[in-house]
Formats: structure tokens, C-alpha cells, sequence
């Protein structure tokens, strides 16, 4: 591995902040970059002497190539690195999934919620619809580890990003992926399911072009459009589900801000819906709607 002065680092580091800065990205990307790639921390490189060699995992000329991308491709930096955080674990992820998005954390809290007040909803079958890189279903498996979890994609590429983080987090003897739209492959369990978690496309899709270039250009479209008004996978998910939820079955899904309160009306005129209800993420956001199977 190569070893560099600690001021010719800090001199990259200066200059791709000052690039980042002008192109409005974090700065704080940088330091992201040295550690996650270089393998060096921030308080360790502004400590050192300016001479003191440091050793890099990868060569500054790399760095600078993949922050390059990142400048004028507006390259997400997760896909620079080819992985993403997400709760506890380190994630892979590529062009063909959606980056995790720290929200996206809170469906496994909220189900936590569920099955705190209903232990028996921890064991059975659960459902993780559209799972793209399989954060969803390895975060249930990891919260029921009684449970059996079954995660749905209907693109070949995005299925096979989430086998290799099952594989990886040690869930492959609980977590089963099929290949299909929404509930189409799970007849199987109609009538068995004590929960479906869904993170849909719900973009409208005249807002796409709107979208920060990141997500617009470098995210895959079938994840983030959800029709004219967003809505239409939502609309499938809901009208589809009471074949398959038991009794007391838990429904829960991702919205953007501004449509909770239309799925909540939505489930609240359905007759085999109960108790819809609209939660905020940290953001206070109206970010999630959930309802029980009657």
C-alpha cells in the first residue's frame, strides 16, 4: 500500500473540499472517502507531523479519479464505494438498488412497536414487497428472529444485490427471495401473513425530472416512479393485501410528505382495514401510514 506525506493528504483533502464546496456537496464527503477507501480518520491525518508518511489503501491518484466522478457525474458516493450504512450493518449497493435512506430505518422500529404490544405477530410469515437491496428483510429477520421473511423484487439485478447482503448478514436460512410484482409470487401464503413492510416507488412521475441529479440520473427509475401521482403501486398494495394478512395482520408502507393522509383515507374506506394510522420520521415528516387487517 502506498505511503504518503500527511500535507500532501491534507493539501487532496483541501482542494476536494474546496471542490466539493463549489459544486454544493458536503465537504464532509471527503473524510468519508480517506476512511471508508484510505482507510485513515480525519483526527489521525490533522494530527500527524507534516512529514509523518501515512499509509493509504488506496493511491491519492485513485482517490482523486473516483472524486472526480463524483464532481461531474454527480456520482452517488455510495456507489463510488459500492456500499451504504444502514442501522448497524454496512450495505451493498449499486446503480441497480436504492441507496438506503436513514428514514427507511424507522419501519423496523415501528414494527418493534407492533410486536412489543402483540408478541405473537413475532413469529410466522412476513412480507418485504419490492426489497431492491434487502435492508427491509434483513431488518425484520434481525428483529423476529422467529420468523420467516419473504422478499419480493421483480428486477433480476436488484435480487441479486440483496442475496449478497443476506449471504453476508447471516440471514439466508430465513430470508427467501422471489422474483415478481408486489404479491404475485407469494400465493402460497394468502391468508398466512402477519405483516408486509413496503418502501414502493411513490414519486410522481412528472417530479422525476425535479429530483437532486444523484437520485434523478443515478438511481434505478422502477424504484422511484410511482405514476401520475405517485400512488399507483400504494393503490396495488393496498387493494391486494387482505388475501393475504391474517386477522390482526400488520400493513405498513413509505410515503413521501403529502400523501399520508390520502392512503390513510384510502385504508379507513376499506372494510378490511382497521385503525389506519400516519407516523412521522425524525424529520417530522409524514413519512409512513399503517393499519391492521380486520
Amino acid at each position: 500500500m502506498p505511503f504518503y506525506a500527511a500535507k500532501e493528504i491534507l493539501l487532496w483533502r483541501s482542494q476536494a473540499q474546496a471542490a466539493a464546496i463549489a459544486t454544493d456537496i458536503s465537504a464532509y464527503e471527503i473524510d468519508y472517502l480517506l476512511q471508508a477507501l484510505g482507510g485513515i480518520d480525519r483526527l489521525r491525518l490533522c494530527q500527524a507531523l507534516p512529514q509523518e508518511l501515512l499509509e493509504l489503501q488506496v493511491p491519492l491518484p485513485q482517490l482523486e479519479q473516483l472524486w472526480q466522478q463524483r464532481l461531474q457525474q454527480r456520482q452517488p458516493l455510495q456507489h463510488l464505494l459500492g456500499h451504504a450504512a444502514w442501522r448497524e450493518w454496512q450495505i451493498q449497493v449499486s446503480p441497480d438498488v436504492l441507496i438506503p435512506r436513514p428514514e427507511t430505518e424507522q419501519i423496523i422500529d415501528l414494527v418493534a412497536d407492533c410486536v412489543a404490544t402483540h408478541p405473537q405477530r413475532s413469529q410466522g410469515h412476513w412480507v418485504d414487497l419490492g426489497t431492491g437491496s434487502g435492508i427491509l428483510a434483513c431488518g425484520l429477520a434481525g428483529l423476529l428472529p422467529l420468523a420467516q421473511i419473504h422478499a419480493v423484487d421483480c428486477s433480476a439485478a436488484a435480487l441479486a444485490i440483496a442475496n449478497t447482503n443476506i449471504q453476508r448478514l447471516g440471514f439466508s436460512d430465513r430470508i427467501q427471495l422471489y422474483t415478481g410484482s408486489w404479491w404475485q409470487p407469494l400465493t402460497h401464503l394468502r391468508g398466512q401473513v402477519q405483516g408486509m413492510v413496503a418502501n414502493p416507488p411513490y414519486i410522481p412521475t412528472a417530479a422525476i425530472t425535479e429530483l437532486e441529479p444523484e437520485v434523478r440520473d443515478h438511481e434505478p427509475r422502477l424504484a422511484l416512479d410511482g405514476g401520475a401521482d405517485g400512488l399507483v403501486a400504494v393503490r396495488q398494495l393496498l387493494q391486494a393485501a387482505p388475501a393475504y394478512l391474517m386477522p390482526g395482520g400488520l400493513w405498513l408502507v413509505e410515503l413521501m410528505q403529502g400523501q399520508a393522509a390520502q392512503v390513510r383515507t384510502w385504508l379507513a374506506e376499506h372494510p378490511a382495514y382497521t385503525q389506519p394510522q400516519v407516523m412521522m420520521d425524525w424529520s417530522g415528516r409524514e413519512r409512513f401510514v399503517l393499519a391492521w387487517r380486520q
